[in-house]
């Protein structure tokens, strides 16, 4: 639970795990432009050229999750691959090494993807309530 302090109020606001960090709570003073930071951050940099997905974060959101989740796959296929492609061109252990930096990518992209779900969520008006 967040505590956000209205000038006479507090007011709580429910973020459930996997918000990012780098956002500030829906609601909160200056959440959108925290979470279109974010969401440029998840995106590749051309992305902050473009007006319309900085006018309308839902939007950037939506490019941010497909091309999260296309980062993931392609991450993922090439974690099924690389042994066999790095096979007798490089020696077992910078292979075992490459298997690593690939599993620690594919986490990261995890947590970034339900973290721009999450706040594709809140920019579209949903409220999260915590699960008993």
């Amino acid at each position: 639970m967040v505590h956000m302090f209205d000038e006479d109020d507090v007011i709580r606001v429910y973020v459930p795990p996997g918000w990012p960090g780098a956002v500030r709570p829906p609601g909160a003073q200056g959440w959108e432009k925290s979470a279109e930071a974010f969401l440029l951050d998840a995106c590749p940099s051309e992305y902050r050229g473009y007006q319309v997905l900085r006018r309308h974060p839902v939007a950037l959101a939506r490019m941010a999750r497909e091309f999260v989740a296309s980062q993931l796959v392609a991450t993922r296929t090439g974690l099924a691959g690389v042994r066999t492609s790095l096979a007798g061109v490089v020696d077992t252990s910078t292979v075992d090494q490459t298997v690593a930096v690939l599993q620690q990518e594919e986490a990261r992209l995890v947590r970034v993807a339900r973290g721009v779900e999450l706040v594709e969520k809140a920019l579209r008006d949903v409220r999260f309530k915590p699960r008993l």
